[in-house]
């Protein structure tokens, strides 16, 4: 996962957490807070993700671990 974010998306997680880290400092109830609201909200942005790429016929795999080679789909 972290070779597909590439060198943005990492400073991006590590201002994000940084972020997290300097409010639990100070007030570790409103981190936890925090960090829940950015967890829905990441959430919220994949379930919107793959249903516009599925919109397009894109699609994602079917859900968060991706498709696989495992067999058992539709024949």
């Amino acid at each position: 996962m972290l070779d597909k974010l590439g060198a943005v998306g990492l400073a991006g997680v590590a201002v994000l957490l940084g972020g997290i880290g300097l409010v639990a400092w100070k007030a570790p109830t409103v981190a936890v807070g925090i960090a829940l609201v950015v967890g829905g909200l990441g959430l919220v942005v994949y379930g919107l993700v793959s249903s516009l790429l599925g919109a397009f016929g894109i699609g994602m795999g079917g859900g968060m671990g991706g498709g696989g080679m495992g067999g058992g789909g539709m024949p």
